[in-house]
């Protein structure tokens, strides 16, 4: 629970009733807070310094840009809620070392770029952004968050040939779940956020909060896909990744690792290695395993083995 939650249940649940519109508002301003700002680790800087930065305007807000290569063959890398782009140094760098062009963003409250907040429709936008500046993504590669929002542009006229994603969610519902749980506010609570969000932060958009979720009819997108997810997740349960495995169909293959947890398997070679290989093979991956609601069954081919690395034999 949220050292504040007591206070902001009380405030929350009473304006819901009495005042929905700043009640909605607030909500919101509350939902869309990262949870403090990663800073950049000391193996992530010097690919970052070689980076060119740029930046780009979105929705009132300055968003830091990074770019590799010569341009040709550019791969989105889309970092998660909390976090940075460098989070994504090592897929950065197998994507150099084979010749494509990586291109990432610091969310506004993320990394480098300003402000204190954001959220999946300012992700979207910024992703509209570089697709338009950099054309169609030959992949993309997504973590955590960044998954989420990653479906959503895509269904908005971005262009990707494959995506890969890790350690994602696939529902927004468990994130309103998570901010009604941390600080206890009542059903209304989300209801009157709901209806800001359509009114002001996306309006003309009817229905848009409906389309947050990922594995609402994401068969939809018709691109090849790979997710990595690790059983010992403290962040995101391992079913999110087979809820959107099992709604990608035949498109999708899973691989589930174990003690890798959320954050380290941003960093694991074997992971690191199937990934980039899949984003830049352009072949269609194998049928997803059907996976069960309950337990994790290893993929075949790629397997697990203990200590967190994917066996590749």
């Amino acid at each position: 629970m949220y050292p504040m939650a007591p206070l902001v249940r009380t405030v929350l649940n009473t304006a819901a009733r009495v005042a929905p519109g700043p009640a909605g508002r607030l909500a919101f301003h509350l939902f869309v807070r990262p949870l403090g700002r990663a800073r950049p680790r000391p193996e992530e800087q010097a690919l970052f310094a070689a980076a060119r930065t740029g930046h780009l305007r979105v929705r009132g807000k300055d968003v830091v840009t990074y770019a590799w290569g010569d341009g040709r063959r550019p791969v989105l890398l889309v970092h998660g809620w909390s976090s940075r782009a460098s989070r994504l140094t090592a897929f950065a760098e197998a994507l150099v070392e084979r010749g494509y062009s990586p291109v990432a963003f610091d969310a506004p409250g993320h990394g480098e770029s300003s402000g204190r907040a954001s959220n999946i429709v300012e992700y979207r936008a910024i992703i509209r952004e570089l697709h338009a500046e950099h054309g169609d993504f030959d992949a993309v590669v997504a973590h955590s968050f960044g998954v989420l929002a990653t479906h959503l542009a895509l269904r908005d006229d971005v262009r990707a040939g494959r995506l890969v994603g890790i350690g994602g969610v696939s529902s927004f519902t468990m994130l309103l779940a998570g901010f009604r749980a941390g600080f206890g506010v009542d059903e209304l609570v989300v209801r009157r956020m709901r209806a800001y969000v359509e009114q002001r932060v996306a309006p003309g958009e009817p229905g848009i909060w409906d389309r947050f979720d990922a594995d609402r009819t994401p068969a939809e997108l018709d691109l090849p896909v790979l997710l990595f997810h690790d059983e010992d997740d403290d962040m995101v349960p391992a079913v999110q990744a087979r809820r959107l495995a099992r709604a990608h169909g035949d498109r999708a293959r899973l691989v589930v690792t174990r003690g890798l947890g959320h954050r380290r398997i941003l960093k694991d070679p074997g992971v690191v290695a199937q990934a980039v290989e899949f984003a830049t093979a352009g072949s269609v991956p194998e049928p997803a395993v059907t996976v069960p609601e309950a337990g994790i069954v290893p993929v075949p081919v790629s397997g697990i083995v203990p200590g967190g690395r994917i066996a590749t034999g």
